[in-house]
């Protein structure tokens, strides 16, 4: 299995290259020239396997150049019931709403209660085994542009990892309270935590940057280091993702709510379009999906472009109550267009570049089509958000986070729409316990908060009976070790320093 660049076919790397170097050196993403074809015999050899089983499967036909010994070590080490509350890390939750079942796909029950963690508690060993294998000797430098969740994620996976080294950058107002109190009190030797003046799209352009100047590279190389990243544009963070797709679709056959072979539609809140994007390649392999439904919020450019074939970042930015998905830049949608377009890299290329320039393009009607057969695009605002949290808690007590709440309003508006009552998987992002506030305001609206972000989670929890995660609950007394603030110009000195490198 080679790997090809989306900005020039002619770049081919093997998995473990694919990985260690994150990005491509053009600026482009790194995609399977081909994808392993799962019939009706794979399904249904992975219908007895556990989440584990599952992922070794899927990690053997991605990672050919990996032994099986080495994805072994990976997966048994990534997926403990120790850090996963449970031997399933990614269990199905039933329950309805408006009489419609909602089969919840909860993505949030690693260390650090996001769906990042899926990927990033394998990401370290199959980063580490991949330096082996290319850059043997190299320390990595892992830099990380988080809109809250794959931030806290990365660092607990990165913290004390041989020859690594991992600096996360996040927007100062832009992530929730807890979310900031997690990264800022990370613990670890290899660690660094800075906020930036600006939003999300600032800091992630801010390390496209800093990861595709060459002077900048050749001072690493120097001292021995190079650039690799943990955010999704790396395809050891997206290749983790396809699993859980794979095995709730197993889940739900063996649970009786499907029969084998029956379509699901799959939705997704979704940002930088990476999660939304495993599953269609998912469905690339074999697995019956019906329809990708794409759940944003006010900063609606994904359902823009669904809509229109049009995507123009052009637009007010706004600052929500689900800040993972305040995104107008969609990273892995250039994954998408590259696949949509024949693996067209010269015409993805020029998209690319005329959102750099211009800050929008238009893709072809051959591509529009395909898309509007495969997508639905649907948003919410906060106050739509906070009405489907609160129906959602009052007619089956079932509580969610802001994230995963803009799915689940964005799902009934597709099927209100479309009359669609395929069974669905809804990805459910994060633990409410990391939006307290907004959460708190749903359940019980006018209620006297808090004055901290702690007795909040504790009114909470007294509120609705939902114990508190025991990785947010340890955080109450941990104090700061992170304080830096900087501007998005000043990233690339920043790294620089950190790395004790002029």
């Amino acid at each position: 299995m080679l790997y090809s660049s989306t900005q020039n076919k002619n770049e081919v790397v093997s998995a473990a290259q694919a990985i260690a170097q994150g990005i491509s050196k053009d600026g482009g993403l790194f995609v399977p020239q081909e994808f392993p074809q799962y019939d009706e015999a794979v399904l249904k050899s992975l219908l007895k396997e556990d989440y584990r089983g599952r992922a070794k499967k899927v990690f053997s036909d991605f990672l050919t150049d990996f032994t099986e010994e080495e994805i072994d070590d990976c997966v048994t080490k990534a997926y403990t019931a120790e850090k996963f509350d449970g031997e399933n890390p990614a269990p199905l939750a039933f329950t309805s709403l408006d009489g419609k079942e909602l089969n919840i796909l909860e993505l949030w029950h690693g260390p650090t209660c996001a769906f990042k963690d899926m990927a990033l508690q394998i990401l370290p060993h199959l980063l580490t085994k991949s330096l082996k294998k290319t850059y043997d000797g190299k320390d990595a430098v892992i830099l990380v542009a988080t809109s809250g969740d794959t931030g806290k994620a990365a660092l607990e996976g990165f913290k004390d990892v041989d020859h690594t080294k991992i600096i996360v950058f996040y927007p100062v107002n832009g992530v929730s309270p807890m979310q900031k109190h997690q990264m800022n009190t990370q613990e670890g030797e290899n660690v660094k935590v800075c906020a930036i003046e600006g939003n999300f799209d600032d800091a992630q352009t801010g390390v496209k940057r800093i990861f595709t100047t060459p002077e900048i590279a050749e001072k690493l190389a120097e001292n021995n280091m190079l650039f690799s990243s943990a955010n999704s544009i790396n395809w050891g963070r997206l290749l983790p993702q396809i699993v859980y797709y794979i095995s709730a679709y197993c889940d739900m056959v063996n649970e009786g709510k499907i029969a084998f072979g029956d379509k699901i539609n799959v939705v997704v809140p979704t940002g930088n379009f990476g999660n939304i994007l495993a599953s269609y390649y998912a469905s690339l392999m074999g697995l019956p999906v019906n329809k990708f439904i794409c759940a944003s919020n006010s900063n609606n450019v994904l359902t823009d472009f669904i809509n229109t074939g049009v995507y123009d970042k052009n637009r007010q930015f706004y600052t929500t109550m689900s800040p993972s998905m305040d995104i107008l830049v969609s990273s892995n949608l250039e994954r998408l267009l590259y696949k949509l377009s024949g693996n067209d890299d010269k015409v993805t290329c020029e998209w690319m570049t005329a959102l750099k320039t211009e800050g929008k393009y238009e893709v072809t009607d051959d591509v529009k089509a395909v898309i509007r057969d495969k997508f639905f695009g649907g948003f919410c605002d906060d106050a739509q958000t906070q009405a489907t949290i609160n129906k959602l808690f009052s007619e089956n007590n079932y509580l969610c986070d802001t994230h995963t709440a803009v799915a689940v309003n964005v799902y009934e508006q597709y099927v209100e729409k479309t009359g669609d009552n395929t069974p669905a998987v809804i990805a459910s992002t994060a633990s409410p316990y990391k939006f307290s506030k907004a959460v708190l305001q749903a359940v019980a609206p006018g209620c006297e908060l808090p004055e901290t972000e702690f007795d909040m989670v504790d009114k909470l929890s007294k509120l609705t009976g939902m114990k508190v995660p025991a990785p947010l609950a340890g955080l109450k007394n941990k104090t700061a070790r992170f304080s830096d603030v900087v501007k998005s110009e000043e990233m690339r000195d920043y790294v620089l320093k950190s790395l004790s490198i002029e």
